[in-house]
Order: structure tokens, then sequence, then C-alpha cells
């Protein structure tokens, strides 16, 4: 039988991918400090820490809740499917896999892959907050996308591709 996940849990899910998402910046940063592309990984990093602490947020005021959906068991089905495909809700993974990263290609093509991930997860999220918090959720979606954009953009300037 499949576990399931309440909205806290995905919540907490949504903490641990961003603590992955800053060891993994944060290790990028150090690996490639002499390049670039360094001061953007540590950006990243930085930013992932901010997300860490509007997910504790939402977590203080979340815990009870149930989402809205007419089928709620089908619901947490579906997320439970993306968080367990989703490599950054496993704990302690950023910095394990930012150190087998052998040039900063892949850090950049992993980096693209994880915040793609990462946003497709918060859209699921999103459906499971109050809707005090929608504006929270949307925000993190947004910067996602920023860094989505970043990575994208040190991806086409070196190699002239499209995400």
């Amino acid at each position: 039988m499949q576990e399931r996940f309440s909205g806290c849990e995905m919540v907490e899910m949504g903490i641990q991918i961003e603590k992955n998402g800053k060891e993994f910046y944060s290790e990028l940063a150090e690996k490639f400090k002499k390049e670039s592309v360094g001061e953007v990984f540590k950006c990243l990093a930085a930013e992932e820490e901010k997300h860490i602490e509007v997910f504790n947020g939402i977590f203080a005021s979340l815990c009870s809740y149930l989402p809205e959906e007419a089928y709620p068991d089908e619901y947490f089905a579906y997320m439970n499917a993306l968080a367990s495909q989703y490599v950054f809700t496993r704990k302690n993974t950023g910095k394990t896999i930012a150190e087998k990263l052998k040039n900063y290609d892949e850090g950049l093509n992993l980096g693209i892959s994880f915040e793609k991930d990462s946003i497709l997860f918060y859209e699921g999220m999103r459906q499971m907050v109050l809707e005090r918090d929608y504006k929270l959720i949307d925000k993190l979606i947004q910067e996602e996308k920023e860094h989505l954009k970043k990575l994208c953009e040190l991806r086409r300037k070196d190699k002239d591709e499209e995400c």
C-alpha cells in the first residue's frame, strides 16, 4: 500500500526540498567559486534559505488543514507520486549529489531539472494550503521560476541552448 501524506507533511517536504536545494547550490558555489557561475550558485543558495523560512511559517499554520478537493485521498496520492519521484524530498541529498558532479554543466543541468520539479511540486502543494497562504506559495513558485531562468541563461550563454 502506498503511503499518503497530509498537507502538513507536504509542507515538511517543501522544507526538505529547500534545504537540499540550499546544500546543492552551496556546494556548487564552493566547487566553482573561481568561475563566474560561483556567485550565481551562492545567490541561489541564499534564496533557498529564505524559502525555508517561508515554509516554516506556513507549517506553523497548516497542520490541521485538509485540501478542498472532491477526492482528497486521490489528491494526496497524486502529491505522493510527485514527492516519491523527486530526489530532493529525501534528506541530505543536495550536497551528496553536488559532490559527485564532474563539471559545472552537469550542475546547471541538474539545477534546471530540480527547479522544474520544484515548480511542479509547489503548484500541486498550492491546492493543499490555506487560502491565506496562496500568495506565499505563488511567490515561492515565481522565485523558483526566476531560479530556472537564471540557470537557463547561464546554459544559453555557454551552449546556446534553450531550456
